[in-house]
């Protein structure tokens, strides 16, 4: 069975929205320090769910997005409130069927939520 047909099954199909890691593993995937994430989270750029011992769990989609405006901030010298406009616009240019920049080409949104 192929990756891509694992993801169809409703077995393999992996939630994004699952609360899997947590404040630390999060802010090693992603190359910054922890104090940054909670940062975003007082900006609401992404909020992790929380355990019953008031732990935060960051899901795959709070990665995904995370790592989006990274792209904006770091490769694009965006500051955080234009990385999330930015974001926004490209989800209408998407919605509407309209060209992106090329020089936005590359940033996916496509499992963005802010």
């Amino acid at each position: 069975m192929t990756s891509a047909e694992l993801m169809q099954s409703p077995a393999g199909r992996m939630d994004l929205d699952k609360p899997l890691y947590t404040l630390s593993i999060a802010a090693e995937i992603l190359e910054i320090h922890p104090r940054t994430l909670m940062m975003y989270e007082a900006l609401k750029l992404v909020i992790p769910q929380r355990t019953s011992t008031n732990r935060r769990r960051y899901s795959q989609r709070d990665l995904l997005t995370l790592q989006a405006i990274q792209r904006l901030t770091r490769g694009h010298g965006l500051n955080l409130n234009g990385a999330r406009l930015v974001i926004e616009c490209l989800r209408l240019l998407d919605e509407h069927h309209i060209a992106r920049p090329k020089e936005l080409q590359e940033v996916n949104i496509e499992h963005v939520r802010i």
